[in-house]
């Protein structure tokens, strides 16, 4: 099975082809010259198919990041994996940054992943299960009653402790083809299916 996965919700791009959960190519891609990671992405998508002699209709299946991160984006891996899916007739898998980003916790280790959701919240992944925006008070609360080993980024690192993804050297996309090769054993993924996942703070009030 031949799949292609791109994430372009968090601070970089990542892009990887794997056939079946074995990486075959993984790229990082950086903002470029004032443009958006994402603006590389088909580009980006064209010469790791060309590299290993891989044509579109060689995909068995795409995956992409389905967030939360930047709304940009969010938008635009889902829509290009929509259609690449579509006009392809494969699978095609979402799977959220928060699942990608609880990975980099040792195996070992109670994981809470915590995201800058603005607003004085957090979009908060926590016992395998993502528990939307919470407000920092509250994750504080948890982190204080529990012995977590966090994940996080720049912005809230200084207020709850634990690790900053965006300081250290994780290849995103490999855990992301991993996590969607695992999807696909258990799941029809079918591209109709496949929506971005934004996450709401809770009503005020």
């Amino acid at each position: 099975m031949n799949i292609l996965v791109f994430d372009t919700c968090l601070d970089k791009m990542y892009i990887a082809l794997a056939k079946d959960n074995t990486i075959l190519e993984s790229k990082i891609v950086t903002n470029k010259d004032n443009k958006y990671h994402s603006a590389f992405l088909i580009s980006t998508i064209k010469e790791i198919l060309k590299k290993h002699n891989v044509t579109l209709r060689d995909l068995d299946a795409v995956g992409t990041d389905i967030g939360p991160g930047s709304f940009t984006g969010i938008r635009a891996c889902t829509t290009v994996a929509r259609v690449m899916a579509q006009q392809l007739g494969i699978k095609a898998v979402g799977v959220s940054s928060l699942e990608i980003l609880a990975q980099v916790a040792p195996d070992d280790k109670k994981k809470m992943v915590a995201l800058d959701a603005r607003k004085n919240a957090a979009y908060l992944y926590l016992n395998n299960e993502i528990k939307g925006a919470v407000q920092l008070e509250e994750v504080e609360r948890l982190l204080d009653g529990g012995d977590y080993y966090l994940i996080t980024d720049d912005k809230l690192k200084e207020r709850l402790g634990g690790i900053s993804y965006q300081q250290g050297e994780y290849n995103l996309g490999e855990i992301l083809a991993k996590l969607a090769y695992e999807k696909l054993q258990s799941s029809e993924c079918k591209w109709q299916e496949l929506k971005p996942l934004y996450i709401q703070p809770p009503p005020m009030g």
